[in-house]
């Protein structure tokens, strides 16, 4: 496409000024056409956030990301995403996309404050999806998908006539009836609507965080290199056992 671009600038200059001074003139300025061109389309993906272009075209005026968006005016619209001065995801709208799942990239948008996925097509469970996304507060699905984690997961439900929305993500940490949930040496931490996970407290590790002092290193990663270069050793041998039979 830049050669395409050149030879318009080419065309365009011969026809103005003649040929001859051509390359002196125009090479120069095609050069910073140039990187010009890619400061621009980096400006339009910012970092690696490929969920923004996953679905074609950009946010709808008056969608619920949108509305979000434009309350804030540090926030801005790029494509399906709304993003802080930083780049950081707060929003996204994948609205009428034809999912069937959100994609291997829906993970780039565990920053989200509000996401929107009514319209599409939908299927299975969507509680593991949300893994990470414990700054969700609001979520927008098609009617006939339950919100994640269900009713104890979200302050509010409602349904509409073509979508539902959750509200609200609550730290199940704080609801959950089970005080022993984590060990004696561990902690609730939310993971996501309807999600936790228990991390052990500084100076402990393993199954139930039982064990005392920093994790060993150097043990594990030596016990895993010997029996790695043992194991190979052995299929060496076997390969050429079999090489020599045949």
């Amino acid at each position: 496409m830049l050669d395409e671009f050149f030879v318009y600038l080419q065309s365009f200059y011969t026809r103005s000024h003649g040929a001859g001074r051509l390359k002196s003139r125009w090479r120069g300025h095609y050069n910073y056409k140039r990187v010009r061109i890619v400061i621009l389309r980096d400006e339009i993906l910012p970092g690696q956030d490929l969920i923004c272009t996953q679905c074609p075209g950009s946010v709808q005026d008056l969608s619920e990301v949108a509305l979000y968006c434009k309350r804030t005016p540090e926030l801005t619209l790029r494509a399906r995403c709304c993003l802080n001065g930083e780049g950081t995801i707060l929003g996204l709208d994948l609205q009428n996309c034809s999912l069937k799942d959100p994609g291997p990239n829906f993970p780039q948008a565990h920053t989200a404050i509000i996401i929107d996925l009514q319209a599409n097509p939908l299927q299975g469970d969507l509680v593991n999806t949300f893994h990470g996304f414990t700054q969700l507060q609001t979520l927008i699905l098609p009617q006939d998908v339950n919100c994640p984690g269900g009713i104890n997961a979200w302050d509010t439900i409602t349904f509409y006539i073509n979508n539902q929305s959750c509200e609200g993500q609550r730290n199940i940490c704080n609801s959950t009836e089970d005080p022993e949930i984590c060990p004696e040496n561990g902690s609730c931490v939310p993971d996501g609507p309807g999600l936790l996970q228990c991390v052990c407290a500084d100076g402990f590790h393993g199954y139930k965080c039982m064990r005392q002092g920093s994790f060993p290193l150097f043990m594990f990663f030596g016990i895993l290199g010997s029996t790695t270069l043992s194991i190979s050793i052995l299929l060496w041998g076997t390969q050429r056992r079999k090489a020599k039979a045949s």
